[in-house]
């Protein structure tokens, strides 16, 4: 491998498209260089907005971007013209945050089974796994001599025990349809072990909550997932902001009887359930807590909810780590919501955990900083999760053989 690696990380979601451009150089600093960030959102939908920043330079505009392919070819032509690279031939890795990666167990390089896996659980991942096998088609026309590596959010996750993995249900669901949960978020709360390894290496026992648009709770032992509150899709565990979270599916029995067909009700479960459902008044937090404070029972009730919900998971993990040394909080929610972060820590003195009111009030989101207050048995920490950097550094991983694991032949396996 050269000394000097540019590898560019992709983030996608149905509509939207987000790179970052990375220069790894032997001898620096274990953070590499950021070359370039670009992004474009309503892809498919007209006028899309774009915006692409290189050093000191920056451009954005609107254009019709009719799918990933445009995006990319967009963003990569203005990375060019204000000289984050000279030549795309100086790109020499991709690295994709992909999502549902099943029963692959860590980052792999791109190949016919890796797609055909993420096809397989499309059904599960319908708005994310379809149009990352796009972009990675679209990139191997594009480039096709550039390696390409997808660092699933849920590998991180394959280190859970069995036990915290199943349903119960029929052993061949699980067996032959991999019928199980799998856990999300994996880039963010690898960060978190990673981070918090670095600078609180003490800290052997963390509960990681990424609270956002998007919300997961991670019990993490010694560096390793060993629970989420996702489960077979990104649908469940702590609600979100416009899906539901955990839900009883025998509830469907209910809707179905008052004539909803099966795809309004799941249309309505995952995308208008959640802070947006519950409070009726958005799917951002903080226009629903605005809400609440003016007197909105709904909106009250809807914080009060999404409060239990993250408590729930906290003290289920708690219980599964024996304690914590450390609780983290990250994402846009996590960062920035100080109500949020002393709702969530209250009255867990049973548990040595005690937020500082001062130091939380005071914390700004993009800061690392630490919130419990003198005496703590567990140190509460605020961290902003840089995930294009774990996938960064996990397709170099796998592109030096040091990372590269495959499928496993099952899609169930003991831990």
């Amino acid at each position: 491998m050269d000394e000097r690696m540019i590898v560019l990380v992709v983030n996608l979601g149905s509509t939207s498209f987000k790179c970052k451009l990375f220069r790894f150089a032997s001898g620096e600093d274990a953070s590499p260089r950021v070359l370039a960030t670009g992004a474009a959102d309503r892809i498919s939908l007209g006028a899309s907005n774009w915006s692409v920043q290189a050093g000191d330079a920056a451009e954005e505009g609107t254009a019709d971007l009719t799918d990933h392919a445009a995006a990319i070819e967009k963003l990569l032509s203005v990375m060019l013209r204000l000289g984050a690279i000279e030549r795309l031939g100086q790109v020499e890795a991709i690295g994709f945050k992909a999502v549902h990666g099943g029963p692959i167990r860590s980052a792999v390089r791109v190949d016919e089974d890796v797609l055909a896996t993420m096809e397989a659980f499309s059904d599960v991942a319908p708005a994310h796994n379809p149009p990352y096998i796009a972009a990675m088609r679209a990139f191997a026309e594009r480039l096709p001599d550039v390696p390409q590596v997808a660092a699933f959010e849920t590998a991180f996750h394959q280190t859970i025990p069995l036990a915290r993995q199943v349903y119960g249900v029929d052993h061949e669901w699980i067996e032959k349809l991999g019928i199980r949960r799998y856990g999300f978020h994996g880039a963010s709360h690898r960060y978190i072990a990673t981070r918090l390894a670095e600078i609180a290496p003490e800290a052997r026992r963390v509960v990681s909550l990424h609270l956002g648009g998007s919300c997961s709770v991670c019990a993490i032992r010694e560096g390793v997932s060993v629970a989420n509150s996702f489960g077979m899709t990104a649908q469940s565990g702590v609600f979100h902001n416009n899906r539901v979270g955990d839900f009883d599916v025998f509830a469907l029995l209910k809707l179905l009887k008052r004539g909803m067909t099966i795809e309004a009700i799941f249309e309505r479960l995952g995308q208008g359930a959640g802070l947006r459902g519950l409070s009726g008044v958005s799917a951002d937090l903080r226009e629903v807590e605005a809400a609440a404070v003016k007197g909105d029972p709904r909106a009250r009730l809807a914080v009060q909810a999404f409060v239990e919900s993250c408590r729930h998971y906290l003290g289920a993990y708690l219980a599964i780590l024996n304690g914590a040394d450390a609780i983290v909080f990250t994402a846009g929610i996590g960062q920035h919501s100080p109500s949020i972060r002393a709702a969530v820590c209250q009255d867990l003195d049973y548990a040595g955990i005690h937020l500082d009111a001062v130091k939380n009030d005071q914390v700004t989101g993009d800061a690392e900083s630490r919130i419990d207050a003198g005496g703590s048995a567990t140190r509460i920490w605020v961290l902003p999760a840089n995930e294009e950097l774990i996938v960064a550094r996990q397709t170099m991983e796998v592109l030096s053989g040091s990372g590269n694991a495959r499928i496993t032949g099952t899609h169930m396996h003991e831990v």
